[in-house]
């Protein structure tokens, strides 16, 4: 939906990867049974916008015109319309074991540069045209997996599979007049783990003379043009909930970014699990959040610093080693906005998604606001209570109650 803020005009949904589907068939299933009743619980006068997720398989079944039109008139009918896409996970994203592989094939791989060179195309061809100016955005993977991206050379590559998306996008919007995005989205343990990596990246591979020369010869734009539809096309995922875990403030991820001129394409609002004192109960309570599908790298605060690690039953079995009491907690496990009380051992990041929506309401940080919290089905069931439907409902109101503030 259109939001008008002090600091301007801005869009806000949330990502269908919540939602279970791979193939099109049951994604477009799934649309169709849960943002009509979404709808009429947050917008039901005005047209809501839509985060789309698609699987590769499911972005290849749009190329049949037959199947695009059938979403067209979908979205028509039912007042919605797709302003962003989530271009993450390639692949399976419910279900089964997903893990590192939601990070394959990354972008030394030409099946990740295919995939979301159709994605864009396919988004530029669902922007509405009654919102002149709408830009659309495209998420993906901060590179590649942190283990994959050490690999000798595995930098120049991705980069410069990510100067041809460019000038794909750059084609498409000379062809088109749809401006396309895509905003890379720095999560622990990639290439780009933090803001400060990230900006690190764009600095060393994306944002130079040697990436502006090869830009312009790839897209056949006049050298002196090349940069400036760089930081067009290019930038950030600024996700609050890989941030927080992180131990990142908003305003020192903001400040490194505005001092590097990269933009924020699209701020995914989501909240962090934290455990403020790490023990043998929080130990005890915290496998409960070990669901096997997804990876939950964990950061924690002590004395020396913050130590890392790739996933939760890591980070269980160092502290049985270590029995280390007092530690902070924070886990990369998304959990629903609104939730603000303590959650028996519990907390969440969520002062610092507060922090960072007020900063949207005065400062504008992006066009496109995207609420993700796609471990619907695989949290405890406390956390469930209500259904999917009312909790994404509840979510959306609670962060438009607080742009509003």
């Amino acid at each position: 939906m259109r939001l008008i803020l002090p600091s301007g005009p801005a869009h806000l949904t949330y990502c269908t990867n919540v939602h279970r589907g791979e193939s099109w068939a049951d994604i477009f299933a799934a649309l169709r049974r849960h943002l009509p009743a979404v709808k009429q619980q947050v917008s039901p006068q005005a047209p809501m916008g839509v985060g789309l997720r698609l699987s590769a398989i499911a972005a290849e079944a749009l190329d049949a015109p037959a199947e695009l039109e059938a979403l067209r008139r979908f979205l028509a009918d039912e007042q919605l319309y797709v302003f962003t896409i989530n271009g993450f996970p390639y692949g399976p994203f419910h279900g089964e074991r997903v893990k590192e592989q939601v990070y394959a094939p990354d972008w030394r791989a030409p099946e990740r540069l295919a995939y979301t060179d159709r994605l864009a195309s396919l988004l530029a061809s669902l922007l509405p045209g009654d919102q002149p100016g709408l830009t659309g955005s495209v998420s993906t993977v901060p590179g590649a997996f942190l283990e994959a991206a050490s690999c000798l050379g595995a930098r120049e590559t991705i980069a410069d599979a990510l100067l041809r998306h460019v000038a794909h996008l750059a084609e498409l919007e000379r062809r088109t007049g749809r401006r396309i995005t895509l905003a890379l989205e720095p999560e622990p343990m990639c290439l780009m783990e933090t803001t400060a990596e990230a900006v690190g990246f764009f600095e060393d591979h994306l944002f130079t003379a040697p990436a502006a020369a090869r830009f312009a010869t790839l897209s056949g734009c006049a050298a002196s043009q090349a940069e400036t539809l760089l930081r067009r096309h290019l930038g950030l995922c600024l996700d609050v909930c890989h941030a927080a875990v992180e131990f990142e403030t908003p305003a020192d991820s903001l400040d490194l970014l505005r001092g590097a001129g990269v933009a924020v394409m699209k701020l995914q609002l989501s909240s962090a699990l934290v455990v403020p004192r790490m023990d043998a109960a929080a130990a005890a309570m915290l496998r409960r959040f070990d669901d096997g599908v997804y990876l939950h790298q964990v950061v924690e605060r002590g004395p020396d610093g913050l130590a890392r690690f790739l996933d939760l039953p890591n980070a269980l079995a160092a502290w049985h080693v270590g029995a280390r009491h007092g530690q902070e907690w924070r886990i990369h496990c998304h959990v629903p906005v609104f939730h603000d009380a303590p959650l028996g051992c519990f907390a969440t990041t969520q002062p610092t998604l507060l922090d960072m929506l007020a900063r949207q309401r005065d400062e504008g940080i992006s066009p496109h606001l995207e609420i993700e919290t796609y471990t619907w089905d695989v949290l405890p069931p406390e956390l469930q209570v209500g259904g999917l439907d009312a909790a994404i409902a509840r979510e959306i109101t609670w962060v438009r109650d607080r742009l509003a503030a």
